[in-house]
């Protein structure tokens, strides 16, 4: 994880430190040892920190404490200062060239900025972690079997398991306590259920009992490719997903499809799964042929998929169904004026989606591998079905 931009990084906390260094402490003065020992001193540590977790096998430690608290003290003692910098860049070529005055205004704004993103991180990773938002809407259609109208579905996604260990469980708790308030008539889980190994669901697993009887299909983060092992086991990792998951109740969809009848036997829908449909560097696994084998082109169709790309890529032209659910995105896990991070990588990254009256939702998620959240609390989505 940190590997692939660990060059940023380290180039960011020496550019920073060296402008600092070169406009306040150039000039040598008895007073100003302990600054230097301060600023550093606490560089030199991230940048040992950095270092050690981009030389990590896997794509982060199996504890996430390191990760962490490594991500805490980036914030703090890193990426507050660039924001400092930035502003007295910017406040130095306006006074220069824009406005000409004696007041270093830049100095009070990057202070205010720097000491503002710390609060904000400091927030996202305690009280915006813990917001749940039920999310309620109808969707209608003209091909939905009479029985369905009024069919619910609860959609859920990307817990990441190994997340909640420790404080966090009763976050874990609180959404599986508003899952089980719900009345509904099925839960679809659309994949990442781990951040990286099995064990992770092993310890976690008590807590999902609200979530017996899902119908769920694997995430990127269900493979092994975020833990590196032999080749002859990722293929065990894998299945040892897919067991616990029958072990619970779960329906895991494996490029595979079910059929939901009504009560009186006379009308059905039918849920398609996929397996991951992903695009480099993430998995592509998905087998759309399979997936709809025996299934009536005319009949309503419910399709699970992990990364929601895959609608307009493949699932859209390569099988019938109406509506789509997707997870993977975390909604960015942040919103700003309406912005999101992923909206610059991903056309549909959250909400509801609608291509000649075919749906796609993509959810914000249940959880996160980091644990922050701000604007975008952990989701989950209740969908009733509604004939036209």
């Amino acid at each position: 994880m940190v590997a692939r931009i660990a060059i940023f990084l380290l180039a960011t906390i020496i550019l920073s430190d060296l402008y600092i260094y070169i406009r306040f402490f150039r000039k040598p003065h008895k007073h100003s040892w302990p600054m230097h020992v301060l600023m550093w001193g606490s560089s030199a540590v991230i940048m040992i920190f950095t270092c050690v977790l981009s030389l990590q096998r896997n794509f982060a430690p199996l504890n996430l404490t390191w990760l962490n608290v490594y991500l805490f003290l980036l914030v703090v003692c890193t990426f507050s200062k660039s924001i400092y910098v930035l502003c007295s860049i910017v406040g130095l070529l306006l006074r220069r060239f824009v406005v000409r005055t004696s007041c270093k205004f830049e100095h009070y704004a990057g202070l205010i900025l720097g000491a503002l993103s710390i609060c904000v991180y400091i927030y996202g990773i305690t009280a915006g972690v813990s917001r749940i938002k039920v999310n309620r809407m109808d969707l209608t259609y003209k091909n939905l079997p009479a029985s369905f109208d009024g069919y619910t579905i609860i959609h859920v996604s990307d817990l990441h398991l190994g997340t909640f260990k420790g404080w966090r469980s009763r976050i874990l708790k609180a959404e599986m306590d508003s899952i089980r308030r719900i009345n509904h008539n099925l839960i679809c889980f659309t994949g990442d259920l781990q951040n990286m190994h099995p064990s992770e669901i092993e310890i976690m697993k008590p807590f999902l009992s609200p979530m017996q009887g899902t119908v769920a299909v694997l995430g990127n983060h269900d493979y092994a490719g975020y833990f590196k092992t032999d080749p002859d086991k990722e293929y065990t990792i894998r299945q040892r997903v897919i067991t616990i998951q029958r072990q619970m109740g779960w329906h895991p969809l494996l490029n595979d499809n079910i059929i939901i009848r009504s009560k009186d036997k006379k009308d059905s829908v039918v849920i398609l799964g996929t397996e991951n449909d992903g695009k480099p560097p993430y998995p592509s696994k998905a087998d759309y042929t399979r997936t709809i084998r025996g299934i009536n082109p005319k009949s309503f169709a419910i399709m699970l998929q992990h990364d929601p790309s895959a609608w307009r890529r493949n699932i859209l032209r390569r099988t019938n169904a109406q509506l789509t659910l997707c997870g993977h995105t975390h909604g960015g896990q942040m919103q700003i004026l309406g912005l999101r991070p992923t909206q610059f990588t991903q056309k549909e990254d959250h909400g509801l989606y609608e291509e000649d009256q075919r749906h796609l939702y993509v959810t914000a998620g249940l959880g996160g591998m980091v644990p922050f959240r701000l604007n975008m609390p952990n989701e989950i989505t209740v969908i009733t079905l509604h004939k036209q």
